[in-house]
Formats: structure tokens, sequence, C-alpha cells
């Protein structure tokens, strides 16, 4: 293989799995890019975040909806769970304050391995992390067992594949709708950003109905 498609290769992995020099290149490029933040912050906005909620994100990058969440959340808790300890402490050099006065919390930590955040979740959110998930139906029905009866889930994408379109961003969003119904939640709705190519973000609500069946199952 040529050296500069090892390279490219080298670096498109830094963005799925950050490390190293390589890692803290990736976490600079994804917060300086636009398109990330408006994505992210877009995303927090969809979720209607209150003083006092506790809400937590699944693959938080540099740290850039994890920041906006902490300005909304005054009295209440955000968590984050990475697989990443460069993207940990990226997102801490973000929102050092934060940490310092207890509201937020970063652990490094992965969708099939959460561990306990005490209180029930009042808002989860995933932006372009679902689609690393193994066995992320269960995934999505492990966070609705977290989810206070009335919690809200949002999940994101934006698709990076080569030749990505807006058809790509619709495809995606119909699998995303598809499993978070087939985790039981309910009311979901599709939003869209105009971006090249488009993000979505699909809201689920865990339905007080079905919250003593996510717990027993």
């Amino acid at each position: 293989m040529p050296v500069n498609k090892r390279v490219i290769r080298w670096l498109a992995g830094q963005f799925h799995r950050p490390h190293g020099i390589g890692g803290h290149l990736a976490g600079w490029v994804m917060a300086d890019r636009c398109s990330n933040r408006r994505r992210n912050r877009w995303v927090v906005s969809l979720l209607d975040v209150q003083p006092a909620d506790r809400v937590l994100e699944i693959g938080f990058g540099p740290g850039i909806a994890i920041a906006e969440l902490s300005w909304l959340a005054t009295r209440g808790q955000v968590y984050g769970a990475g697989h990443s300890a460069v993207m940990v402490r990226h997102a801490s050099n973000r929102t050092a304050a934060a940490i310092r006065s207890g509201r937020v919390d970063l652990r490094v930590g992965s969708a099939e391995d959460l561990p306990h955040f005490g209180e029930p979740l009042d808002k989860v959110l995933a932006v372009n992390s679902m689609g690393s998930w193994p066995e992320s139906q269960e995934r999505l029905k492990d966070l609705r067992a977290r989810l206070k009866p009335g919690g809200l889930i949002a999940i994101a994408s934006q698709p990076r594949c080569p030749g990505a379109t807006a058809q790509t961003s619709q495809r995606a969003a119909q699998k995303i709708a598809a499993a978070l119904t087939e985790a039981g939640f309910s009311q979901t709705r599709l939003q869209t950003l105009a971006l090249e190519p488009p993000a979505v973000c699909v809201l689920g609500v865990n339905d007080e109905r079905n919250q003593h069946q996510a717990l027993r199952s």
C-alpha cells in the first residue's frame, strides 16, 4: 500500500478511536471544524435541557456538547462516557470549571460497559457514535432502563462515508428510528440540520408504560 494511503487510513482511524499524538490531532480537528460545532450544539438544543437535569452523552469527543450541557444543567449533572482517554483529556480541559464544581463527570467507558450513574437520567444523547456500538439494540434497551419515565434520548448521525448525500442521511435516520422503536421508545421524531451531507437526529421518549418492561429486560 502506498505511504500516502497508509497515512490517510491511519488518520481516519484516529477519528474512530483516538490515541496518542494522532488522537490529540484528531481532537483539535474535531473541536475546530465548524460543522462539528454546529452539529453538537444543535443536538443539545433539541433536548431542551433544564437546570436540574441529569444528562449522559456517549462518545463525547472533544467535549463540545458536554460544554453546552454544563452551561444549561447548572443545578444538575452532566455525565460523559467515551472510549478514548485522549478525548477525556480534551473534554476535561474544555469543561475544567464544571468538573471542579462537581457538575461534570467524564469517564473512559464504552456503550456496552457503562458505569452506574446513581439516580435515573433525564436525557441521553449520542452524536455519530451509535454505529460503532456492538449489539446496538441491546445498548438502546439498557439506556432506556437508565432513563426516567418520560426521559428523552437523541441519536444523531452525519454520514461521513465517501459520496454521502441527503439520501444517505435519510437512510441513517430511518435505521435509527426503527432501532429506537424496537427498543421501546415512543413518540420518535426526526430533525434535520442543513449540512453537507445533512445531519439527522432522531429523538424518542421513554414511555412510562414501558418502563417496567425495560427494567426487567
